[in-house]
């Protein structure tokens, strides 16, 4: 142990006292604000800078569409006729526009087929779907119309609006918690993706470490002095606290910067950044994340739990990992060679991932979610994704078990690789080999 802990030291040290490691601390939390500020501004203010496209609309059939398409930050439109020019000579004599949109002679509220939108350059998706949606309004509002409905009927029919506000139910001692599935899911998704980025960004520093002692030849001096085992348990154990001093530092500039937040919050633009929710994707349902119900909803999480049960999986899915790295890196000789055995240890956790922001996310309590969190490759993401919708105490407690005996069988695994592979050079190893060398009692 005393060896271990030396070779763990001098791992921590020379890593922190990088400058890198320094600059990456204090700037990752800043550029990931940055990130998220950007992807706000420019959801509620538009696409910056572009200028107003305008958009012409043959009305020579159908006149009900004139003046009914509301202009926005995009588009403007102007309504007329084209006469018999094509879409192509109306445009090249009308430069000044963008599109000519064109609705056919048997358009109306029982044939909504055959609308032409013609450009002069392809238009994006976004673009698509806001003309489609005002055309679809226009045709409802026709319809509405054509039972006789009053048009402040239609416009309150219109302005209907529902928000709910959830709420969850304790049956152990039978009290109610406010809850918010928004909140839950971006706080379940940050920490996913947190575990996700670290695994991947300290499992491969200590694959990166291992193949570049192993190329300079000084492991074969270290061997001498220490066993293969304790080397590699020394180096995936520093990187290790590297991870979580830098983990701490960027939860303690987090809440420095929370009365920051707070106040920005809390002003006028609340309401604006609300609507941003709009244009968050199904996964993550808009009306839950509107409004006070997401900041409250943030708020009643007990934070003390999720963030210890944030560095269990941490640690225990870094170690479970990082010992696969180290292993793969034992046994070859350059970076180029680790592509062949990079797969199959990464596809679980871009499988937890992948599947987290879609079945995870729509039934967090589902025999799938549940196996998945219960499996030692995928439970370190998929846990921390269900863990804010409430998981029941034995599943959790079931899920660390076999996370702890899940990383200690990798790495006694990736022992009985490295032990050998540290000191082979010149060939890459076949997984016949590395089979091989697992069972080899000496």
């Amino acid at each position: 142990m005393n060896k271990i802990f030396l070779i763990l030291k001098r791992e921590f040290l020379t890593r922190i006292k990088k400058k890198s490691f320094l600059v990456m601390t204090i700037l990752s939390p800043l550029l990931i604000v940055l990130f998220y500020a950007i992807i706000i501004y420019f959801t509620i203010n538009g696409p910056g800078n572009e200028e107003v496209k305008t958009v012409f609309v043959d009305d020579d059939y159908f006149e009900f569409v004139t003046n009914k398409f509301n202009n926005n930050k995009v588009f403007q439109f102007e309504y007329g006729s084209t006469e018999t020019l094509t879409p192509a000579e109306f445009l090249k004599a009308n430069p000044k526009y963008f599109a000519l949109l064109q609705l056919p002679d048997s358009f109306g509220i029982n044939n909504l087929q055959g609308v032409k939108f013609s450009a002069v350059e392809q238009p994006s998706i976004s673009q698509i779907d806001y003309v489609e949606n005002e055309i679809e309004k226009i045709i409802k509002n026709e319809q509405l119309a054509h039972f006789k409905i009053d048009e402040v009927i239609i416009k309150k029919i219109n302005d209907t609006k529902v928000i709910i506000n959830s709420s969850k139910i304790n049956l152990e001692n039978a009290t109610e918690e406010s809850s918010n599935s928004g909140a839950a899911t971006a706080l379940g998704m940050g920490g996913a993706l947190l575990i996700y980025m670290f695994i991947f960004l300290y499992g491969v520093m200590v694959m990166k470490g291992i193949i570049e002692e192993k190329t300079n030849r000084i492991v074969e001096i270290l061997i001498s002095s220490v066993k293969p085992f304790q080397l590699m348990m020394g180096k995936i154990l520093g990187i290790a606290g590297v991870g979580l001093l830098q983990f701490i530092i960027w939860v303690t500039l987090i809440l420095l910067a929370m009365p920051l937040v707070s106040s920005l919050l809390m002003g006028d633009n609340v309401k604006e950044m609300a609507n941003v929710a709009s244009s968050i994707p199904d996964t993550m349902p808009a009306k839950a994340i509107s409004g006070n119900a997401f900041l409250d909803g943030l708020l009643a999480f007990n934070y003390p739990y999720l963030i210890s049960v944030f560095i269990f999986y941490f640690i225990t899915g870094y170690l479970f990992y990082g010992a696969l790295f180290a292993a793969i890196g034992s046994a070859v000789d350059n970076e180029t060679d680790t592509q062949q055995f990079m797969l199959p240890v990464t596809m679980p956790l871009i499988f937890s991932i992948a599947l987290a922001q879609g079945l995870v996310l729509n039934a967090p309590n589902g025999s799938a979610a549940f196996w998945l969190s219960i499996i030692p490759f995928t439970s370190p993401v998929v846990m921390m994704i269900r863990l804010p919708f409430g998981v029941p105490t034995w599943e959790l407690l079931l899920s660390m078990a076999l996370m702890v005996f899940g990383f200690m069988f990798t790495v006694w695994l990736a022992s009985r690789i490295y032990r050998i592979g540290i000191l082979t050079f010149g060939k890459k190893p076949t997984y016949k080999e590395i089979w091989k060398w697992i069972r080899m009692s000496n």
